[in-house]
């Protein structure tokens, strides 16, 4: 089959491009792995999640959310959106489609996809002059190597099968990571009476919600050091109650929290309540990594050794994109991120581009779908003169 542009995901980047290249009449097709589209937030999303950005930077184009909708939305919100937005647009991926192999060929000038239709079996090939890689950042999920962990006797979990505390009941559970998720879990496991303990790396800042859209909203306007000034000063008196943070586990880095996002894409923690329930201790704190398993005992870099019923990995994701694209070179580096760095990370060499890699989340996934779709606008307004 032959189309101008073949998409490959249809998660939010992914639908966004579509509806922005139908603004513009170019004919493209979405091939989707899954038998849904927005399978993150669909199958991967555990209960009570809720986005941690204000609704404006959470919408896509063309679709901004109306004023009955929450500031802060539970996922359920933003999947009733996604619902209606593929309504209001029409979109049609075709779902079960895994894309195996694609390549540039150069006899014919255009891009040769060839997926599976893991229904029936069959290999499908697609021609196409363009092609958007719209798989996103959370590609196959990711749990290092931990020696002793194919023999660990209790249950390992990623966050990605995650669902809610409530099978957790009086277990011993450690959270490996300290980011959004890790923290995000370790608070509903504890709530629903599981004995936690979260296990953090790396320095991380955490703010709240309102402080995070305020530091958002000023970055429109001010240089990003000034901002982290003015939001590091609201979050050091937020967190004057708990005197120290680092006495109880929780470090901070040198660098502001945006700058440290810039530089290094690693976001701030927004606290739902982790941080009073490890200030009151109820939520223990482990820094380092895990040295080794034996049954159900793991010992930890600084010699800790402690017992676990259950092990859940909040160790994110990894791209995939090199394992399918043969020519990833044209635009993405070996770890499947994009090789230029922004604003023009989204595109690439031999009419290749990618949409939702830009670690900003829902409006930086909008933002590079509205830019694809207009470059490609440009490159066939050319072609006919």
């Amino acid at each position: 089959m032959e189309t101008v542009v073949v998409i490959v995901g249809a998660g939010p980047a992914g639908l966004a491009t579509s509806v922005c290249l139908n603004k513009h009449s170019i004919p493209n097709l979405i091939l989707e792995k899954e038998d849904v589209y927005a399978s993150l937030w669909k199958k991967r999303a555990y209960d009570r999640l809720k986005l941690h950005l204000a609704k404006n930077f959470c919408q896509l184009p063309f679709m901004p959310h109306g004023p009955d909708v929450p500031t802060f939305m539970p996922k359920e919100f933003f999947i009733d959106y996604l619902d209606a937005y593929v309504t209001r647009f029409d979109i049609n991926p075709r779902y079960n489609r895994t894309v195996k192999f694609t390549m540039f060929d150069v006899s014919n000038n255009k891009w040769r996809v060839e997926a599976e239709n893991t229904v029936t079996g069959e290999i499908e090939v697609y021609w196409s002059e363009f092609v958007v890689v719209a798989t996103g950042e959370n590609g196959d999920r990711y749990i290092p190597e931990v020696e002793g962990l194919n023999n660990f006797y209790g249950e390992v979990v990623h966050s990605s099968m995650y669902k809610s505390g409530r099978d957790y009941k009086d277990k011993n559970v450690l959270v490996v990571g300290g980011g959004n998720s890790g923290m995000e879990i370790s608070f509903d496991l504890n709530n629903f009476d599981a004995n936690t303990a979260v296990l953090i790396r790396t320095p991380r800042h955490i703010l709240t919600k309102e402080e995070v859209y305020v530091g958002m909203t000023l970055l429109k306007y001010f240089p990003v050091r000034m901002v982290d000034t003015v939001v590091m000063m609201m979050s050091k008196a937020r967190l004057f109650i708990y005197g120290d943070p680092s006495k109880y586990g929780l470090i901070r880095p040198n660098q502001g929290p945006f700058v440290t996002k810039f530089l290094t894409g690693r976001t701030p923690v927004i606290d739902v309540g982790t941080v009073r329930k490890i200030h009151e201790g109820k939520i223990q704190v482990i820094n380092g990594g895990i040295r080794s398993i034996e049954g159900k005992t793991l010992t930890f870099e600084n010699g800790l050794r402690q017992d676990f019923d259950v092990i859940v990995f909040a160790t994110g994701y990894k791209s995939s994109v090199c394992n399918w694209l043969k020519n990833y070179e044209y635009v993405m580096r070996d770890d499947g991120f994009p090789k230029n760095p922004m604003p023009d990370h989204w595109k690439g060499e031999k009419n290749i581009y990618c949409a939702g890699f830009s670690r900003k989340g829902i409006a930086g996934a909008a933002q590079d779908a509205m830019s694809v779709a207009q470059d490609i606008k440009s490159i066939l307004e050319t072609a006919r003169y």
